[in-house]
Order: C-alpha cells, then structure tokens, then sequence
C-alpha cells in the first residue's frame, strides 16, 4: 500500500479496518473523484455495497491544509474519495455512477457553480485506474449522449485533504439547506435530460 493511500486511508477514519489482518491491507482500495459541489457528489455512493467509505474534501492543488475558505486559491478541487472493495464493486462501476452525477462537457464548472474549482475530474491512483478512466472516458464520448466533447480531466492523484466536520454527510446533517441548494442548482434538471432521472 502506498503512502498516498494509507494517508487516503487515515483521513477517512478507516485505518483501524487495515490493523487486524495484514490481508486486508491489498483489500480495500481508493477512488477519488471531482464533480463540482461535493455535498451532491457524496450521497450517490454512499449505501453503494461494496463502498466501505465517502468523505468530501480538496485536492489536485499545490497549497497545503487548504480549507473551504481558501482551497479554491491554494488550486484545489472539491471532490470526493471512496474507500471501497473491489471484489464487491469495480472500480468502472464506480466511474459508471460517477458520470451519472455530472456534465462532464463542462470544464468550467458544474451548473449553479463556477470556477476551476468545482471542473470535474478522475484523479488515477495508480496506471489500471488511469486506463480505465481513459477508457470509460472514451466510451462515454462515443455513445452520442452528448452533442460536445467530453472535457472531464484524468490526472494523476495527489494528497486528499478532508473537508471539515460539518461537510461530511451534509446531506443527512443539514437536509433542509442541501435540498434547497440541490432544487436550485440545475444538476437534478441536467441529469433527468440525459439519463433519463436525476441522479442523486
């Protein structure tokens, strides 16, 4: 395992799953996804079996201990990492889910929000996450679901920083807040005209 994933892995609060049996340290593993806001990225994979693990955060800048007041000037994302066990759910399902929740022809943003920080993207752990991705990527842009190129980055990942306390699970903390923000976004409107139903 290495330092990027037990780092991934400690944010997370799951550490503790990997002391008992040495086994277990290859079992689990990491995706880290951006989507624009990440309270309506967290909810689509949590309950998802074989995801052990959601949390929102930042990454993909360069400045460190970013927090929601300054990670969008230190360079990084909202996204969201998944610590989830891949004999029960591929790493292609989860990306599967993952453009169900997104425009991924906007690089600019995600609806109601602006700005480099909330573009989407797939942060590869290792070289079989990056070709998947790419490969997933591919396929999504031949389908013909889509009139404009898909513009959804694939970079290489780097330190995941969880987002504070009150971020986690905002959807079940703050329901009232999240749905208002949600009806308003146009994400749900988005999603329902090209999947068919929202995807939250």
């Amino acid at each position: 395992m290495n330092l990027l994933t037990m780092r991934a892995l400690k944010a997370l609060g799951v550490l503790a799953f990997f002391g008992a049996v040495v086994n277990a340290q290859a079992a689990y593993q990491v995706a880290t996804l951006a989507g624009g806001c990440f309270w309506c990225m967290q909810p689509p994979f949590e309950g998802i079996k074989g995801v052990v693990k959601v949390a929102v955060g930042y990454t993909g800048g360069s400045g460190k201990d970013p927090t929601y007041e300054n990670y969008a000037r230190k360079g990084h994302l909202e996204a969201v990492q998944i610590i989830y066990d891949p004999s029960q759910i591929t790493y292609s399902r989860l990306l599967d889910i993952f453009w169900r929740q997104i425009d991924p022809t906007d690089s600019d943003g995600q609806f109601v929000d602006r700005g480099p920080q909330y573009r989407p993207a797939i942060f590869h752990h290792d070289e079989e996450q990056r070709r998947l991705a790419e490969k997933s990527r591919e396929e999504l842009g031949r389908s013909g679901r889509y009139t404009k190129p898909i513009r959804t980055e694939i970079l290489k990942a780097t330190i995941f920083y969880p987002a504070e306390e009150y971020h986690q699970d905002y959807y079940r903390k703050s329901p009232i807040q999240y749905r208002a923000y949600r009806s308003h976004a146009g994400r749900d409107n988005y999603l329902e005209r090209i999947w068919g139903r929202a995807g939250h």
